[in-house]
């Protein structure tokens, strides 16, 4: 990936459209996302319809146009928002897949369909047994003639019961480790051996589509095989896990910024013995160091974003990235949740909000352990 940089005046333009679709769209519906556990599927059109999804997709594929500068903004924006419940940026990690390793006509058939929401793409990684250990995943896929029927369960999948393209993570040849994992496109519509669970129940992130998936011999085509040669699976996902893994640390950043701006207005407004909680040194100082770890955090990430764009980003400092910043999101989170109080443990305050969609950052994308193995790794 090269990229030019936007001018700032292009992304503080981007930056307030997605803050109008969050908060028109978006937040007015977000009880009741949360209760049915998804968005509706009009949210995915009407976001294609505005340009917001395939940000950083060329325009010859249906997309924006832009770069990973603008999906940065968009992240930032939904943390902002509190809101993960339209699921972007799998959908984005989704197209980048498509467009490294599906053949030609596959990316102008299934790219510009994703830029207006008429498809929802997923990536089908996790089983009940495998989770950071891809190579124990157990789902196969038996070459049957002109196709490949395709066996197993997935688990924790983003935009599971909506999703119509999903990239299965399946062994081709389960005498293999890593070397027998290939990467499959499933079409779900009419997809026969193919079933959703059920939407799971999670801690937070309550609005977004998460769910199980079942495959019972559901026949694909053998051309849907990214990359057209088996046992590329594993390089392939390793490939694009900087990526991804750089999406979670710009949620982060967004995140320990508003959980800072909140705090910051609660203090100052809180009155107590007599004085604002902001006239108290430990909370002065408290928000003074929660809002040093944001700059410092924002100042590491913009630049491994400008690595990201110039294809110089490796995995180790994407690593670093996710890890670090992950595991700053949910300290910071919770020294501005103890400035509210009790408040801060109501469901109505947003601070409680952003503590509990906190926690998974830590784990999906590779979870913090993984991280530091990768990172040792390199040195």
């Amino acid at each position: 990936m090269n990229a030019a940089h936007s001018s700032q005046a292009e992304l503080d333009a981007f930056r307030a459209t997605v803050r109008r679709f969050y908060e028109t769209e978006v937040m007015p519906n977000w009880q009741r996302y949360a209760a049915q556990g998804h968005v509706d599927r009009a949210l995915w059109n009407r976001a294609g319809a505005l340009g917001l999804l395939l940000l950083d997709v060329p325009a010859a594929y249906g997309g924006a146009d832009g770069s990973v500068e603008h999906l940065a903004v968009m992240v930032e924006e939904a943390a902002r928002a509190i809101d993960s419940a339209l699921g972007f940026s799998v959908h984005s990690i989704v197209s980048q897949y498509l467009l490294a390793y599906a053949r030609e006509a596959q990316k102008r058939r299934w790219l510009p369909a994703m830029a207006q929401g008429a498809l929802v793409g997923a990536i089908a990684m996790t089983e009940p047994g495998a989770g950071s250990d891809l190579q124990g995943i157990r789902t196969q896929a038996r070459r049957d003639g002109d196709d490949y029927l395709i066996s197993g369960q997935k688990t924790f999948i983003t935009n599971g019961q909506h999703a119509d393209l999903i990239i299965v993570v399946a062994k081709t040849d389960p005498r293999e480790g890593a070397k027998g994992v290939s990467l499959i496109v499933a079409e779900t519509k009419d997809l026969a051996g193919f079933r959703r669970g059920r939407t799971l129940d999670k801690m937070g992130q309550k609005a977004q589509d998460t769910a199980e998936l079942f495959f019972d011999d559901a026949r694909v085509p053998a051309d849907n095989l990214l990359g057209g040669e088996e046992g590329r699976g594993f390089g392939q996902l390793m490939s694009q896990l900087p990526y991804e893994r750089m999406i979670v640390a710009f949620r982060a950043v967004g995140a320990m910024a508003r959980a800072v701006e909140l705090a910051s207005e609660y203090a100052k407004e809180r009155r107590a013995f007599g004085k604002s909680l902001m006239e108290f040194q430990n909370t002065r100082f408290t928000l003074a160091e929660c809002a040093t770890e944001v700059s410092v955090a924002r100042a590491f990430v913009s630049e491994c974003l400008d690595k990201l764009l110039n294809g110089r980003l490796d995995a180790p400092t994407a690593c670093m990235a996710k890890w670090w910043t992950s595991e700053r999101q949910c300290t910071v989170i919770d020294r501005c949740l103890q400035i509210f109080g009790g408040y801060g443990y109501m469901n109505e305050y947003p601070i409680s909000r952003l503590y509990t969609e906190a926690r998974v950052q830590r784990i999906y994308g590779g979870t913090s352990e993984i991280m530091k193995e990768v990172i040792a790794r390199s040195l």
